[in-house]
């Protein structure tokens, strides 16, 4: 037993010598080499298996942007339309005087409390808020086709519910109406010849379980 206790103690007096010598050492340490990242492999929240250097794409008013691959949550669902209208820029006003990371129109922000457009261009935070209670009202408005057509097959593509809302967002609800029930036959295209079928096509699968409907969803606060 004493013999264990003088291993023991003549082990823990070497340890500390080592320790505090290492401290005393005039030795410099050279970050770049004795700790590099170079050859190690991280995790990231995108899959390193997602060809995501090639996916660059143009928004609608030419801007080139890089949109990087999302998991399929509300959030994504919403930077991924983000990328689509703008690139993902707040303070972006396209050729037909559409506003803001989302690409609101004048008359939609004012049905949702916004009346101050300079204010809106300005504010990420207000923006937002606008995204969610348009995205709450359309979905309310088209609450029976969502549970009419969610799972149907049009012009080639499975109707979802994140569908419908991106589509609604780019073409309003009543044009989204149009396009389901004539089983797109009436296929809106915006300004710059974006359709409501490949809105359907490009934001389909997202979970929307976020989001709940409302009438009467405004921006009543910043």
């Amino acid at each position: 037993m004493l013999k264990k206790i003088a291993v023991c103690l003549t082990l823990s007096l070497t340890i500390c010598m080592l320790f505090f010598t290492s401290f005393s050492s005039d030795e410099t340490i050279s970050l770049n080499k004795d700790y590099s990242t170079e050859g190690l492999v991280f995790n990231y929240t995108v899959s390193q298996d997602e060809d995501i250097f090639n996916n660059v794409e143009t928004s609608k008013d030419g801007y080139k942007y890089f949109s990087p691959c999302l998991e399929k949550s509300f959030v994504g669902f919403k930077e991924a339309l983000a990328f689509r209208e703008s690139g993902g820029n707040y303070a972006s006003i396209n050729t037909y005087g559409y506003l803001g990371k989302y690409q609101f129109g004048k008359g939609t922000l004012k049905l949702l409390g916004v009346e101050n457009v300079e204010l809106f261009l300005v504010n990420p935070k207000l923006q937002e808020k606008a995204f969610i209670a348009n995205a709450q009202r359309n979905k309310w408005i088209l609450r029976r086709e969502i549970k009419s057509f969610v799972g149907k097959r049009i012009n080639g593509s499975v109707i979802t519910e994140s569908g419908i809302l991106a589509s609604a967002h780019l073409a309003g609800p009543g044009s989204v109406r149009n396009y389901l029930r004539s089983y797109g036959l009436d296929n809106f295209a915006d300004g710059y010849g974006t359709t409501i079928a490949e809105y359907m096509k490009s934001f389909s699968g997202y979970d929307m379980s976020f989001l709940k409907a409302n009438k009467k969803a405004k921006v009543t606060s910043i």
